[in-house]
């Protein structure tokens, strides 16, 4: 115990001691991410209320056609405009988000009360067009179901003798249901947070020290190799779980503020302090697979070169699950960086989180670090470990 804490002590000595790298380690992660959450609440807060409440300005080709049509459109916050010359390429450059087309033979379907044709132009793949584009399908639906029931009642017919269902819905989601939904990017921020929080210490402690000179003569001491790198991992898992502290601190005080956003999310310390327990498997098994790798590097440059590849892991099951939902099952508790995904997103939802679930996912969890911690110490059995570059 004396040798791993002195190992322990020495590598957050040296790590505090280079003040602007822990300054940034430190303060980079818990200061960008709860900035970068407000800030994609706060853009999309303003795209939504700009586009729903300002003028629509719709394009209308035909519009001499239809002019009731087109004099009710004016009166729901529609601005009528001339249509361009070539509507499709109008649309496929973005210089118009929707374009409303009405056919010449409007007038005499209408009048023969047969469904008169109009049509909306857009283009699906453009995110920033759905709400214009919705916005002008949900008037023309009303304004078919108004003059529908008018023409009924003309002659005579109850308008709801042309309805034979009455449809309803009725949504089970709870409003911290719909707020998982919107922060559905969250688990990853977090377990990026949780998976690197160590990584520059381990890096420095393992291939920078191979790469100085100065990790033969630690190896050479009379403890054990194990307990050394035990020291190491124990040392760069402070660290990461202090930036994580840090992090979920910043991630309170900035959704103080996140209402004003439509944003609201559970910050009591009970909820935080169930997502550390949550991130606390990924702290470790970051930093064991970390030492590992990084103990097979000559440089520091090698080592850094695998980090690319490491950030795209935590994002796997974030891209799977988007691709491919699924409900949730005990199984997926026992697969990591999903587990944390599931049990982080459970937790948002304000869903209850069974006593089977709890317990596969802490002992898969810290299992597969201690799986990976028995791996590093192997590996640091091996004498090609202190030789440099």
């Amino acid at each position: 115990m004396n040798a791993l804490i002195t190992v322990w002590a020495k590598e957050l000595t040296d790590l505090f001691r280079d003040r602007r790298t822990m300054m940034v380690s430190l303060l980079m992660g818990p200061l960008l991410m709860p900035a970068l959450i407000l800030g994609i609440g706060k853009l999309a807060s303003d795209r939504v209320t700009t586009q729903l409440e300002k003028p629509l300005e719709v394009p209308v080709i035909g519009a001499t056609n239809a002019p009731n049509l087109v004099a009710w459109l004016e009166g729901q916050n529609i601005v009528v405009k001339p249509a361009p010359v070539d509507a499709d390429e109008a649309i496929r450059s973005q210089r118009e988000d929707v374009i409303l087309r009405i056919g010449e033979k409007f007038g005499e379907q209408w009048r023969g009360s047969m469904p008169a044709t109009v049509e909306i132009l857009h283009d699906s793949s453009r995110e920033d067009a759905q709400i214009p584009v919705e916005r002008l399908r949900n008037l023309l639906a009303n304004y078919d179901r108004g003059v529908g029931a008018l023409r009924l009642v003309a002659r005579g017919i109850s308008p709801t003798v042309s309805r034979p269902l009455r449809i309803s819905d009725r949504d089970l989601a709870t409003p911290e249901a719909r707020r998982g939904q919107a922060l559905a990017f969250l688990p990853y921020l977090l377990i990026l947070t949780s998976f690197l929080g160590g990584a520059y210490l381990v890096i420095d402690s393992t291939a920078g020290e191979r790469e100085r000179n100065s990790l033969e003569p630690l190896l050479a001491t009379p403890a054990k190799r194990a307990v050394i790198m035990s020291g190491k991992i124990l040392a760069a898992c402070t660290f990461g779980l202090i930036s994580l502290v840090l992090t979920l601190a910043m991630f309170k005080l900035s959704f103080q503020f996140a209402p004003s956003l439509g944003i609201k999310l559970d910050v009591s310390f009970w909820a935080l302090a169930r997502i550390l327990l949550v991130l606390l498997p990924i702290v470790l098994i970051g930093t064991c697979l970390l030492t590992l790798i990084a103990a097979g590097a000559k440089s520091v440059k090698e080592a850094q070169s695998y980090m690319s590849v490491l950030m795209l892991v935590p994002m796997l099951p974030t891209i799977i699950l988007m691709v491919n939902p699924v409900k949730n099952q005990l199984w997926m508790m026992t697969v990591p960086f999903l587990a944390q995904n599931q049990m982080i997103l459970k937790l948002v939802r304000s869903e209850t989180i069974s006593g089977a679930e709890w317990g596969a996912y802490l002992l898969a969890g810290f299992g597969a670090g201690v799986v990976l911690w028995w791996l590093a110490s192997r590996r640091y059995l091996d004498e090609r470990l202190a030789i440099s570059a």
